[in-house]
């Protein structure tokens, strides 16, 4: 049973396997075009060319007299193969080579009459005339070349030149045969730097796509190699950052889902069980039920906080969230929310203490700068240290207003401050304050701050306590304000 090849003509071997022969059978026409189509004319042109020089060499030798004229003919007559004439008042003043050592057919003395003739014809300001003698022998003509060495009113003296063309049927031929071993050479070569190069190129793309196809299944410990050209290590480069960035997004994602479903879990148990106990225990005991009713309560609205918190990271991370910037003093914002927690001040004894200038307006959404306040003093208070003391401080630096929120709790350790801004994540300190918080409030900090463009950032020491701080660009008429102004 024979195995069907597929042939794939859009495959990037097959194309470069037709770009390189088509650029190769295209060179081999050309030269085949060049050498065979235009050999002849290119040589009468050649030849016609080196008879102008000759003549230019003569013309200036014979206006500045020089004394060796003879001879300088007589050479350069020899070393073109050319027949020079010098003749005046239809005397012949000098024939190069001697008009006897010629063979009799070329009969250029019988041709001076018609040059002189064109030439004197000739308009003002054409200076030489020429044209092809037929021999009489099969493709076998002579250039007939004049023009004037001397032009006065009393003498006229000419310069023939006379350039035989030879025949270049024999070196067609010759060419054919050549071009011909050349051809069979070249498409060979061609095909077989075709064949090299290509599956150079295409080798290391069909390993990365066979890579690729591992990644689509799932499987994102793959690694794409290539030891190629530039372009195609490129291309692995940014597919394995493309693999690890998906695994670390999957990784997330499990993690996700398995810490919702922990903390929904909880929250579950705990309704189901007090559900369970009012039905058959406290169901007619008021204040017992009361109770367990308050925790069913409580464990709810701490799922609908879980829920409503990730549905706010899920529209930021998307881009679905749009900001809705105004003028928002942060003074007041801040003072907003820290008046939510006089509860905490008058029953447990936390002192939260606040300085910032009367106004510090900024540019930004004021509920979500709002929902920042809260989730990094919330922070603070479940953090901080015996003394439950919370500072928020309002500064202006700069073109900025700087907003931190500091306690003396225990602080976080350094190798743990780069990981505080993850979901889910927490550090290794014990609360002091125990809370049913969702693990995402830092998390929702640092997408609300992102979408603002504003820097923030922890400091802490161990021991000691920590800051939470972040900056907002101060609004521009606040900037222009002068000096006087300000004072006022």
């Amino acid at each position: 049973m024979s195995t069907k090849i597929k042939f794939d003509r859009h495959s990037i071997k097959f194309r470069l396997w037709m770009y390189f022969i088509g650029i190769g059978v295209g060179i081999l026409l050309l030269v085949w075009f060049l050498q065979i189509f235009f050999l002849n004319n290119y040589y009468e042109h050649m030849k016609t060319t080196e008879v102008n020089r000759v003549a230019s060499s003569i013309y200036h030798a014979y206006a500045r007299g020089d004394a060796g004229l003879t001879e300088a003919i007589q050479d350069l007559s020899i070393s073109n193969d050319f027949y020079v004439m010098m003749e005046s008042g239809g005397k012949v003043l000098l024939f190069m080579p001697e008009a006897e050592s010629l063979v009799p057919v070329y009969q250029y003395k019988d041709q001076i009459p018609k040059l002189r003739g064109m030439l004197q014809e000739a308009p003002a300001k054409t200076t030489a005339v020429s044209f092809k003698i037929n021999t009489g022998l099969e493709k076998y003509n002579t250039l007939a070349y004049a023009t004037y060495l001397s032009r006065t009113k009393n003498q006229e003296v000419f310069l023939y030149i006379f350039s035989p063309l030879y025949p270049v049927t024999s070196t067609v031929e010759i060419l054919k045969d050549q071009l011909f071993y050349v051809t069979i050479i070249t498409l060979c070569v061609t095909f077989l730097l075709a064949v090299y190069f290509a599956d150079r190129i295409s080798k290391p793309l069909k390993g990365i796509t066979q890579t690729a196809r591992k990644m689509g299944k799932g499987n994102y410990n793959v690694k794409f190699e290539a030891n190629s050209y530039s372009e195609i290590n490129n291309l692995a480069k940014t597919l394995n950052v493309t693999a690890y960035e998906l695994g670390q997004a999957d990784n997330r994602q499990k993690d996700l889902v398995a810490n919702v479903s922990h903390d929904l879990k909880t929250p579950l148990t705990m309704i189901r069980s007090y559900a369970e106990m009012i039905r058959d225990l406290s169901g007619d005991n008021p204040q017992k039920r009361n109770a367990h009713l308050a925790v069913i309560i409580d464990e709810s609205d701490r799922m609908s906080r879980l829920v409503s918190d990730m549905a706010t990271i899920t529209a930021m991370q998307t881009k679905k969230m749009k900001l809705h910037k105004t003028p928002t003093d942060l003074s007041s914002t801040a003072a907003s929310i820290l008046a939510s927690y006089e509860i905490l001040q008058e029953r447990e004894g936390y002192d939260f203490i606040f300085n910032a200038p009367k106004e510090a307006f900024v540019y930004a959404d004021e509920d979500k700068i709002k929902q920042v306040i809260a989730n990094l003093t919330g922070n603070a208070v479940k953090y901080c240290g015996e003394d439950k003391v919370i500072l928020v401080t309002i500064r202006k630096i700069g073109k900025v207003f700087r907003l931190e929120v500091s306690d003396h709790g225990p602080g976080i350790k350094p190798e743990e401050l780069p990981h505080v801004w993850d979901r889910y994540y927490k550090t290794s300190t014990n609360y002091v304050r125990e809370t049913t918080g969702t693990g995402l409030g830092l998390s929702i900090v640092k997408e609300i701050l992102t979408l603002h463009g504003a820097n923030y950032g922890v400091e802490s020491k161990v021991g000691k306590g920590s800051t939470f701080w972040f900056e907002l660009d101060v609004l521009r008429k606040e900037r222009e304000k002068t000096p006087k102004e300000k004072k006022s």
